[in-house]
């Protein structure tokens, strides 16, 4: 028997997909019948089956992020649910996917039968959600000016020397070289990377130059 629900899973890391995959796939109910890389990958392949009934949607992706993508999604789509699977749970991100429409939030690290269970409750039309994220949520919708706050701290989150380490990678430079550029050893370099991507919450070097933008550090 075919299973009732199609599941479509965004997500630019290529390991990832196959691991949620696998945790579904337990599941005899559920299929999922579509990857996609990004935002604009899942907009195009999308057009030609729509039948799907939910996207598991990372945020931080290149080209569009996932935040961009549901807007969109909504848009055009709007039968369709949408839950954010991300290692991002701070309050701008659940603040802006909530407000483009997304139906839940849940984080990378969840159990398969959470993440079953996340699926049918949002297509019986809750709001799966993690329940730190729940908490985090009511918070944000008693007091929404705590995002512009948190913005303000962003801004300034990086030191001057993090700065011009993230200017040189933005440029295509590889560690060696910016060591050399900067008069400092290849490891020390590493260790301002692995700093840069834990205040920007981000995982690779494309996140960390997107957010970095988004956020005029750089």
């Amino acid at each position: 028997m075919k299973p009732e629900i199609q599941v479509a899973i965004v997500e630019d890391n290529t390991f990832l997909p196959k691991t949620i995959k696998e945790r579904l796939s337990v599941f005899p109910d559920i299929e999922v019948v579509l990857h996609a890389a990004n935002g604009s990958d899942l907009l195009e392949k999308i057009k030609s089956n729509n039948q799907i009934d939910v996207v598991l949607m990372d945020i931080e992706m290149p080209i569009m992020n996932g935040i961009q993508a549901t807007e969109l999604l909504k848009q055009k789509f709007p039968h369709i649910k949408v839950i954010m699977l991300t290692v991002f749970d701070n309050d701008e991100n659940i603040f802006n996917s909530i407000k483009v429409g997304a139906d839940g939030y849940l984080l990378k690290e969840v159990p398969p039968k959470e993440l079953y269970d996340g699926i049918i409750d949002t297509l019986s039309g809750g709001a799966a959600m993690t329940p730190s994220i729940a908490a985090k949520t009511l918070k944000l919708l008693r007091n929404p000016n705590i995002i512009n706050s948190q913005e303000q701290i962003e801004e300034i989150i990086l030191s001057t020397r993090e700065i011009e380490v993230l200017e040189q990678l933005s440029k295509g430079l590889n560690y060696k070289n910016i060591a050399t550029n900067l008069f400092v050893s290849p490891h020390t370099i590493r260790k301002h990377i692995e700093n840069i991507y834990n205040k920007l919450q981000v995982h690779n070097k494309i996140e960390a130059i997107e957010k970095a933008k988004h956020k005029n550090i750089i």
